[in-house]
């Protein structure tokens, strides 16, 4: 048992003594991770087909409220965020595990995986089906009467 002088590991940013429920230790993300219009390099995290267009921090606030997780809203622009307008402000914390390490939500055991749950869920919030392709909505609602019926004369 030689005890040779190993440098310490890795640089730790957050403090060992911070738990989990603490907020300096939830996660962060900001929308530019999710967001389809985005390169990797502009700050994409996951795989585009997997992202949605445009999200913003109330969105991702939305769908981590349905789904359980405690969220926190913070005032702060990603850093490689080119545009400073209000639309992509914000970005959201959320506790990703429990205390003891165990994931608060067991669906979702990594940041990534919960990216993923926000680029599937988003398209299909309610704000999303009214404003955004309002008019998708409205000419597929108006030709639904004769669905199915078309090319059969």
């Amino acid at each position: 048992m030689h005890s040779h002088g190993h440098p310490p590991g890795p640089i730790i940013q957050w403090s060992p003594d911070k738990t989990h429920s603490e907020r300096e230790r939830w996660i962060c993300i900001y929308p530019a991770y999710i967001n389809s219009k985005k390169t990797i390099p502009q700050g994409r995290k996951i795989a585009k087909e997997k992202c949605v267009e445009n999200p913003t921090h109330q969105e991702i606030r939305d769908v981590l409220d349905a789904t359980g997780f405690k969220v926190g809203v913070e005032n702060k622009f990603y850093s490689r965020e080119r545009s400073k307008e209000m639309l992509y402000r914000g970005r959201i914390r959320v506790q990703l595990k429990n205390d003891d390490g165990t994931p608060v939500n067991s669906s979702f055991p990594t940041r990534e995986s919960l990216m993923v749950h926000l680029g599937e869920m988003i398209p299909k919030l309610k704000s999303r089906n009214t404003k955004a392709g309002g008019d998708q909505a409205a000419s597929s609602s108006s030709s639904g009467k004769g669905k199915g019926k078309k090319g059969r004369r």
